[in-house]
């Protein structure tokens, strides 16, 4: 990367701090009027960014991109529209900002008081998904943050197109069109600077592929906001409902299978095996999905006519974004549990069972960010959670744990207020 482009990045990072401190104190009537500008903005200027999103989708389906990634990459008018809705619903959210976390008198009389207040700069770094740029810079916005967004070279027309559009509504809004910055460059060299721009952005959080994280985890000065990749796992008991059962792991594994929270493995008790699985990989082979299994799953997959192959190491720690499922067969709750201690990312697993004992010794034995009890892995989201849209879901455990929404993007200060006060 050349001089100039370093200076060009320092350059945002500084118009993004400059800009964090004029919206810390932007009232919540002025960032919500501002996110329905945007969400009007976005609908109203919708044949230009379908437009730049068709010049990605040509040089992907080139490249040879996979149709999962395609996927993700797409936007069409109406996912336009839902991310335009999803804005309106953050506007509708209560303002996190200056909540008093808790607030006491000391016997002394002093006052103190821990309200919660904007992180400050908040740099994005993520692949494909140009939804991502709208959705976090909506919720940094909210939240009072300046938005830094690297999204990947195979989205930047895409992400040219909705910046552009989202900084001439800031504009029109009252607010700094450097509220919401794309970091310049498509260079691997540029996401290294942006991570070390320490005292400029507060936090990176990366959303992707395992790869990403990783490179961003280890390599930044910044502070990092680890999310996961979603090896996410669906463990039918003894005790399960069987078509519950079934309708739960259709859900996960195929609604959608290009996200982080669709299912990857399945987990059967010996126990209600020869009743559960004629049925559930007949519905799984009727949507396209090939079992990667272990020696007790053959014989089931080998009846029921579904494509099968033998489960490696790798099967079992994969996030396959396709209609792929490893898939093994268990004989107790605790082997269940063991093996997804051994293989999880962290993100969400899912018990199916009507013995009320297991689920609650399966939630409190299973280390994940969530945990579904009777319930499909794809409500891991944040707009399913009643936050609005997201800005990643974290797998880590300090700060900020599960799907992020408005008060993961938030720190506190402490207020003391005292009348002259000095300590003896």
């Amino acid at each position: 990367m050349t001089d100039s482009e370093l200076l060009a990045i320092r350059q945002v990072c500084e118009q993004a701090r400059e800009a964090s401190f004029s919206l810390a104190s932007t009232s919540r009537a002025g960032k919500d009027a501002a996110l329905r500008t945007i969400a009007d903005a976005l609908e109203a200027n919708a044949a230009t960014i379908v437009t730049a999103n068709a010049t990605d989708l040509d040089r992907a389906h080139a490249d040879g991109t996979s149709d999962a990634l395609i996927d993700r990459l797409t936007i069409t008018p109406d996912r336009l529209k839902a991310i335009a809705d999803a804005l309106r619903e953050v506007a509708e959210l209560p303002d996190p900002i200056g909540e008093v976390i808790r607030g006491y008198t000391l016997p002394n009389g002093l006052q103190i008081r821990q309200l919660r207040v904007p992180l400050g700069v908040v740099g994005m770094i993520y692949e494909a998904r140009p939804n991502v740029t709208v959705d976090a810079a909506g919720l940094c916005l909210k939240s009072g943050n300046a938005a830094l967004l690297r999204g990947s070279s195979s989205a930047y027309d895409t992400n040219m197109a909705l910046v552009a559009v989202m900084q001439d509504a800031l504009e029109v809004a009252g607010l700094p069109r450097n509220a919401i910055q794309l970091v310049p460059g498509t260079s691997h060299e540029s996401v290294k600077h942006l991570m070390q721009a320490r005292g400029l952005v507060d936090v990176l959080i990366p959303r992707g592929g395992a790869g990403l994280i990783k490179s961003v985890v280890e390599g930044s000065l910044v502070p990092v906001i680890e999310t996961g990749v979603g090896n996410c796992h669906v463990y039918v008991d003894a005790d399960a409902d069987i078509d519950k059962a079934i309708n739960i792991l259709i859900n996960s594994k195929t609604q959608r299978v290009s996200v982080c929270n669709a299912a990857e493995t399945l987990l059967v008790h010996a126990d209600v095996a020869a009743e559960f699985l004629p049925k559930a990989l007949a519905a799984l082979k009727d949507k396209g999905v090939t079992i990667h299994g272990d020696a007790a799953m053959a014989d089931f997959c080998s009846t029921a006519g579904i494509d099968f192959a033998p489960a490696t190491e790798d099967d079992w720690f994969a996030e396959y974004y396709s209609l792929d499922l490893a898939a093994g067969i268990v004989n107790s709750i605790d082997e269940a549990i063991a093996h997804i201690r051994r293989y999880t990312s962290g993100h969400t697993e899912a018990i199916v069972s009507d013995n009320f004992t297991a689920t609650q010794y399966f939630v409190a034995q299973v280390d994940s960010a969530a945990v579904m009890v009777n319930a499909s892995t794809r409500f891991t989201d944040g707009g399913e959670f009643g936050f609005g849209a997201e800005i990643g879901i974290s797998t880590q455990k300090l700060h900020a744990r599960g799907p992020m929404g408005l008060a993961e993007l938030t720190s506190t200060k402490f207020v003391v207020t005292g009348d002259g006060h000095i300590r003896g």
